[in-house]
């Protein structure tokens, strides 16, 4: 069972994080349209690299997302943030939605 479609009301777009490259950070095609429900809420993360980071925002979206830490994220609001860390949320056989979670700076 996938997060319902009608609880996505927002859309961002998503830059996935492909690596870094001679110049910095390089990103692959952005994503656009991208249903999702957008979440404004102060959380500290551990990044990837072990530091604790604020999280300022959270963004669910169905389970099929490619986002990969330090990915690209444009907001609703027009907003550019970088994702800290991304889960991929299932229970094969249970009654509840599978979703992907985006905790962004």
């Amino acid at each position: 069972m996938r997060v319902p479609a009608y609880l996505l009301r927002h859309r961002v777009t998503v830059e996935p994080y492909l690596g870094d490259g001679a110049y910095g950070p390089q990103y692959g095609p952005p994503v656009t349209d991208v249903p999702a429900l957008v979440a404004a809420a102060n959380r500290m993360q551990r990044a990837a690299d072990g530091r604790e980071v604020l999280s300022t925002t959270t963004v669910i979206t169905a389970p099929d997302l490619i986002c990969p830490p330090g990915s690209r994220l444009t907001l609703p609001g027009g907003r550019t943030t970088t994702a800290i860390t991304t889960a991929d949320h299932s229970a094969p056989g249970l009654p509840v939605p599978a979703c992907t979670e985006v905790s962004c700076e």
